[in-house]
């Protein structure tokens, strides 16, 4: 293959995928149109790998979303995708332990159980029986093609699994299997909600032209900032350079104070020349709503002392009550564990349902 050729496939692609985000961006506008008319016709699924504890960027990312989304009354379903915890890591080690901060978590930070299921993959046996048709829906090249399982195998150092390489059909289960039909994401996630889109055309069309089983779901693109973490990277558990949202006022003092900055004493916001000290000032911006330039000018020649002080003092005064309603919480354990008791039960009859609906479609029901 020539020097030209291959520039030109690059090109022809990247076009593709820019025609792809756009005709995204133009469904996700519309669908939140409608949405915001009227919420009740709406069913909504996202959810999280319980690989640790959440921190800020997850609260600014999806879950002040997912509480907004609630309130407005869309029917709001939240996964804790424990089984996907394997399909890059070795051990389930501490996985008990942080679903169930998880649920306090989300509960500290508005979400109403009332109001949400909270539910896991593995206490929903019908939800991944789905994978089966599913899997036959698609081919090892599109598989092959999500560039979230080529980031997500590249980052962990792992060998592709089987179950790596299939998450993204596992993720139509999880989607699919309530016949949600708006999917919050970050524009990073958009593959995954295309190849659901694909999957439940791909069903219908297939087994059930008559009378359709599946939605295609709309991804509403997230507007929420990029949030670095506190050394300029991108926050991750893995880095260390997160605020957990459970962490107590001294131990977020303690990671700010030590996180990096550099040796030019004034303070100024510029991401790209200085990101470490920009990386402070978007947080304190975050928790205070104000502009972190504005706030960068307030400090001025007072340094890097007087920026930690401030950001200690925001962040801490923003997570107060967050961290007294999660303390509140802690103290009935048994509760926690009702609420995700619960939520598997509600999960496991609306996934019977439609695991018998898919059978009936299929002619599987003997």
């Amino acid at each position: 293959m020539t020097d030209e050729t291959q520039e030109q496939q690059l090109t022809a692609a990247g076009n593709e995928m820019s025609a792809s985000f756009l005709a995204a961006k133009k469904r996700s506008d519309e669908t939140l149109a409608k949405l915001e008319a009227n919420p009740g016709k709406f069913t909504m699924l996202t959810g999280d790998r319980p690989t640790g504890r959440l921190h800020l960027g997850h609260y600014f990312g999806s879950i002040r979303e997912r509480v907004a989304m609630q309130e407005r009354g869309v029917n709001t379903n939240i996964i804790i995708a424990d089984y996907q915890v394997i399909t890059d890591r070795d051990t389930t080690e501490h996985i008990q332990d942080n679903v169930l901060n998880l649920v306090l978590d989300y509960m500290a930070a508005g979400i109403d159980p009332k109001k949400t299921m909270i539910f896991t993959h593995s206490a929903v046996p019908a939800e991944n029986q789905l994978m089966l048709p599913f899997l036959s829906l698609v081919t090892e090249a599109e598989l092959h093609r999500n560039p979230t399982v080529k980031s997500e195998m590249e980052a962990s150092g792992h060998a592709l699994t089987g179950l790596l390489l299939t998450y993204p059909v596992h993720q139509a289960c999880d989607i699919l299997f309530c016949k949600a039909n708006v999917v919050p994401i970050g524009k990073d996630n958009l593959p995954h909600v295309e190849i659901t889109r694909t999957i439940a055309r791909r069903f219908n069309e297939r087994y059930a032209k008559k009378h359709p089983v599946f939605p295609e779901p709309a991804a509403i693109l997230s507007e929420a900032p990029e949030i670095p973490g506190l050394d300029g990277r991108k926050m991750s558990k893995s880095y260390g350079n997160s605020i957990m949202l459970g962490a107590t006022a001294e131990e977020t003092a303690k990671l700010i104070k030590k996180s990096p900055t550099d040796s030019e004493r004034r303070i100024t916001f510029d991401p790209i020349a200085r990101p470490q000290v920009s990386a402070l000032l978007t947080t304190a911006g975050l928790v205070t709503g104000r502009d972190p330039k504005e706030i960068a000018e307030e400090i001025g020649d007072a340094g890097a002392g007087a920026l930690k002080a401030y950001v200690i003092e925001s962040v801490n005064a923003f997570l107060a009550p967050h961290r007294e309603r999660r303390a509140e919480l802690a103290k009935d354990m048994d509760y926690v564990r009702d609420v995700l008791h619960d939520g598997n039960r509600r999960a496991n009859a609306i996934a019977e349902e439609t695991l018998e609906q898919v059978r009936e479609a299929m002619g599987m029901k003997y």
